[in-house]
């Protein structure tokens, strides 16, 4: 069947469950919501470990451990996660056919809907090029991220996060029976504690070459901590990478029904957007200025969405160099 015939099958089948998705996402949402604000536990990272626990159900991008972790999460409700996704997965499985929002690798310009994969593509393949150069991998603000264990041996392993969210994180590891032993976890308060210096305290060799992955977060911090990072993570050993996805600081204010939306999510968990970067076409010029201020080189930049003249583009991703 080709995927001429494919897609629309697919569309109907979504169409048709898509009432029995719609209420099934409300209850996931409000449960969402409501542990976050009890417990402390950062939820804005379900995003990514959702977009990849798709990847691996449609066979795109295999990640068992996040699949495996994703099944047990005290925040995500399993009933409303299968109601959710019953569709697309159903539809799959008669046509085979993957929405470009679950591809992998991710190819072409995002809009915002397909953020999280697009940004999994990005950073892969900015981690893969860079791997036969570092000895030491640090996950800044590592959420529900695995790919601790799609790393080779000899690179050392270092998660970084909020203490709530990090103790949570190694608690669920332990329940599904994933190793920990290589991962070195560091809780910390970007905005509260001088991470680095935790981190170096928790065996991290800042002499050796790093990389320095901080997905998701930078939205979520004040422009303070966000610079402070940078600084630090530019005063380690010369070749290391830090690859980082951000805003349009205008973005954040926007009026559109997508992120008046988005706005009243991260609000209501507590987790709201702080921090953007204000830019014009081309914002690889924005970037590059704000790096350099903060004692970085700008190796690559990518938008999502096209900029125009009249309209900038609203987010995008960057990798820089030590």
């Amino acid at each position: 069947m080709r995927n001429i015939v494919k897609a629309p099958i697919f569309r109907i089948i979504q169409i048709v469950w898509s009432p029995i998705a719609l209420v099934s996402y409300v209850l996931f949402v409000i449960k969402v919501i409501i542990f976050s604000r009890k417990s402390g536990v950062s939820s804005t990272t379900l995003a990514s470990l959702y977009t990849r626990w798709m990847q691996h159900k449609l066979g795109t991008r295999l990640d068992e451990p996040a699949v495996r972790l994703m099944m047990v999460l005290p925040n995500v409700s399993h009933l409303g996660l299968r109601f959710v996704t019953g569709g697309t997965l159903l539809a799959h499985r008669l046509t085979s056919y993957v929405p470009r929002i679950y591809r992998y690798p991710y190819e072409g310009d995002p809009p915002m809907l397909h953020e999280s994969a697009a940004r999994t593509t990005f950073f892969d393949a900015a981690l893969a090029r860079h791997l036969g150069d570092i000895e030491q991998l640090v996950i800044l603000g590592a959420g529900w991220d695995t790919r601790s264990y799609r790393m080779p041996q000899g690179i050392r392993c270092f998660e970084v996060d909020m203490p709530k969210t990090q103790q949570t994180k190694r608690q669920m590891l332990k329940k599904v029976g994933l190793d920990t032993t290589r991962i070195t976890f560091v809780p910390a308060d970007f905005m509260m504690e001088d991470w680095l210096e935790k981190l170096v305290h928790a065996g991290f060799e800042p002499d050796k070459p790093s990389f320095f992955l901080w997905e998701g977060v930078t939205m979520y911090l004040d422009r303070e901590a966000v610079e402070s990072a940078l600084r630090k993570i530019a005063g380690t050993a010369s070749g290391s990478v830090v690859a980082f996805d951000y805003f349009n600081a205008d973005f954040i204010e926007a009026r559109s029904l997508f992120m008046r939306y988005s706005r009243a999510v991260v609000n209501a968990i507590g987790e709201p957007f702080r921090f953007g970067i204000k830019s014009t076409k081309p914002s690889s010029k924005y970037m590059a200025a704000f790096l350099e201020s903060c004692g970085l080189s700008m190796e690559e930049q990518r938008n999502f969405g096209q900029e125009t003249d009249r309209k900038p583009a609203m987010a995008g991703f960057t990798t820089a160099i030590v």
